[in-house]
Order: C-alpha cells, then structure tokens, then sequence
C-alpha cells in the first residue's frame, strides 16, 4: 500500500471509531496489506483488493477468547 493509502486508512479508522490512537502502518515485504494498531496493540490486518479496477479494503481481526473476558 501506498503512504497515502495508509494515511487514509488512518483517518478513517479515527474517525469512525472515534479513537486517535488507531494507527494503520506497513507490513514489512507485504505490500498488499498493512497493519492496525490502537496504540502499540495489534488489532488486525488490512487487506487492499483490487477488482477489475475497483479498489477495496478488508479488516481482518482475529478476537482471542481470554480477551473477552471482564476485568
């Protein structure tokens, strides 16, 4: 992905999320995807699909059980 791409992606995910510590950055030697952090945690993968010249982006967020567990 591009810098604009992910600096796009960035600002859309603050914004619908309401949350300035979402950050969208690359994935070293992937160029196709990006990761997306809250802070310094992993929340998931971007994905960016092309078809016939439509482009598209996938949030791909795996929840791990003990996460959703209440404090």
């Amino acid at each position: 992905m591009t810098s604009e791409e992910l600096t796009k992606l960035t600002r859309f995910f603050q914004r619908t999320f309401e949350n300035t510590s979402l950050a969208v950055k690359p994935r070293p030697r992937i160029a196709d995807s990006a990761e997306l952090y809250a802070g310094e945690e992993f929340l998931g993968i971007v994905t960016r699909i092309e078809d016939e010249g439509e482009v598209s982006y996938d949030l791909s967020m795996s929840i791990l059980d003990f996460d959703l567990e209440e404090d």
